[in-house]
């Protein structure tokens, strides 16, 4: 019998059956997993919230059948007390989670990866870091880990050092007046881009929202949409931005 013992984190969860529940986890050195959790919504159960969205923990699982494991043991890494104290908070974990889940990736361990994501939720966790442009960074972080970075320092179709006006994901970043497609980008905008990409992201978290960061938000969403090639409603803006008309 297949056992499995490692840190996970938990992705998503839904009901099976009466009483029990289907958790996604992402763990460190096996991937993504699905795990039975056999009577965990009865009050007499063990697991109790242990597998709930969000939760970082270590896992004791046995394979079932079909791609399923049954828990044994879950115990939490991380109580993150702080993240489940804010509505905000718990707003961009789900956005982060939303993105990891999207990676098509079962079976497949990926290190990098499980550290981004236990990263984001401590920084979540810590009151010293506002959470607004938590997710907007992990999804940056994440197309930069995979090698799909946005080109910010110029323009992706000519070259051009600037004046950069709009961005496009579906083009790959920055682009000039003459080249623009895609929606505009703002100089504040572009700043917060460069310094998260840039290795500023612990300052631009400890600062307050600045001017740029909800259209940072959106573009970090349309960039990591494009990346996957399907809409992701926890990670999406409430303000999309205009798209400018094609006018090479």
């Amino acid at each position: 019998m297949k056992e499995l013992e490692d840190d996970a984190v938990v992705l998503r969860t839904y009901k099976s059956g009466e009483a029990d529940r289907i958790a996604v986890l992402w763990t460190r050195h096996h991937g993504k997993v699905r795990v039975f959790a056999k009577g965990i919504r009865k009050t007499t159960s063990k697991l109790g919230g242990n597998l709930e969205p969000l939760a970082y923990v270590r896992v004791h699982l046995v394979k079932s059948r079909g791609d399923l494991y049954i828990a044994r043991q879950v115990q939490h890494r991380e109580r993150l007390t702080t993240l489940r104290g804010s509505y905000q908070r718990i707003n961009a974990g789900y956005a982060v989670v939303e993105v990891v889940d999207a990676i098509p990736s079962d079976d497949v361990a990926d290190e990098g990866i499980f550290d981004l994501l236990a990263r984001v939720l401590m920084t979540l966790d810590n009151a010293d870091f506002d959470p607004t442009l938590v997710p907007a960074s992990f999804f940056f972080k994440l197309l930069a880990y995979d090698g799909s970075e946005p080109v910010v320092d110029c323009c992706v179709n000519c070259g051009r050092e600037g004046p950069l006006v709009a961005f496009d994901a579906a083009a790959g970043g920055t682009l000039c007046a003459q080249c623009r497609s895609g929606v505009s980008i703002s100089a504040d905008a572009l700043a917060l881009v460069r310094r998260i990409l840039g290795g500023e992201l612990a300052a631009v978290l400890k600062d307050p929202p600045s001017a740029g960061a909800g259209e940072v938000m959106s573009l970090a969403s349309d960039s990591i949409e494009q990346h996957f090639g399907r809409r992701l409603r926890a990670a999406r803006s409430t303000a999309p931005l205009t798209p400018l008309a094609n006018d090479q």
